[in-house]
């Protein structure tokens, strides 16, 4: 299952930084629907990382 979600964020990671950079590129305005779709992942990314610091912190302090 982790398998699954890990391809799932890298290609939308990975299809929204393409497109940005393609729209950067030509001067273009990016679509709302793209820059909602950039803040939402980046606050997954977030979130996970937090996430993971905290479980980090936790084992370190119950071992």
């Amino acid at each position: 299952m982790f398998e699954v979600a890990a391809f799932t964020y890298t290609l939308l990671a990975g299809f929204i930084l393409s497109s940005a950079g393609r729209n950067r590129r030509e001067q273009r305005p990016h679509h709302p629907t793209l820059k909602l779709f950039g803040i939402v992942m980046m606050a997954m990314s977030f979130t996970l990382a937090a996430l993971l610091v905290a479980l980090a912190a936790y084992m370190a302090v119950t071992r």
